[in-house]
């Protein structure tokens, strides 16, 4: 999977767009979040924008509609099978995780769900649990739908402006200065969210 995100900046518009909204969407849906890195296919889809290979509002669209069914398919899964699926041995696996995330949620409630859209294994397990916990759906759609637009179109800006930067780049030391330059800001925000990911795991 990461290879494939690597090379997603030079992918044809479609295929970017399908796979930064099925990485994206599955993540939440399928609480993926340990193996599906929603956050960097996002941010990749803003460099790929940034580069002019897809536009930039399509993109921050098919973010966050994604990121906001892929939390309401978990949050659905959880409602009518999240007590047999915690006993998956998968889960059990993980169960300091799941158990952080219940309690977070136990004690935020509905700005659980807005404030885990921006933590890795809270993104995963939040919406499940809600699910679990049968909270209103229209509470949870409300805090879902706001934490999806902001976490979307942020992330998709943050590579936006990155591709933006090498266009300005290119034009000023050439092409293979800028090629370097933006495979170092590429590599640098996938670093970061890999960072953030062991900080996450360490710290449960």
């Amino acid at each position: 999977m990461s290879d494939v995100l690597n090379s997603l900046v030079d992918q044809r518009a479609i295929i970017v767009y399908v796979i930064v909204g099925v990485v994206v969407f599955a993540e939440d849906a399928l609480f993926f979040g340990f193996i599906l890195p929603g956050e960097t296919a996002a941010i990749l889809g803003g460099v790929s924008a940034g580069l002019g290979h897809v536009n930039i509002y399509w993109m921050s669209a098919i973010v966050v509609v994604a990121a906001i069914l892929g939390d309401t398919v978990g949050y659905e899964i959880g409602s009518r099978w999240g007590y047999r699926l915690l006993g998956v041995k998968w889960l059990r696996r993980r169960e300091k995780q799941v158990e952080s995330a219940r309690a977070f949620l136990a004690r935020r409630g509905g700005p659980a769900v807005f404030l885990g859209r921006f933590i890795a294994f809270l993104r995963a397990f939040v919406p499940f649990l809600a699910g679990v916990s049968h909270m209103h759906y229209r509470r949870f759609l409300a805090y879902n739908a706001a934490g999806g637009v902001v976490w979307g179109v942020g992330s998709v800006l943050i590579g936006y402006l990155a591709g933006n930067s090498y266009q300005m780049i290119e034009g000023a030391i050439g092409k293979w200065g800028a090629i370097a330059i933006a495979a170092v800001v590429v590599a640098g925000l996938i670093a970061w969210a890999v960072y953030r990911r062991v900080r996450e795991r360490r710290s449960q």
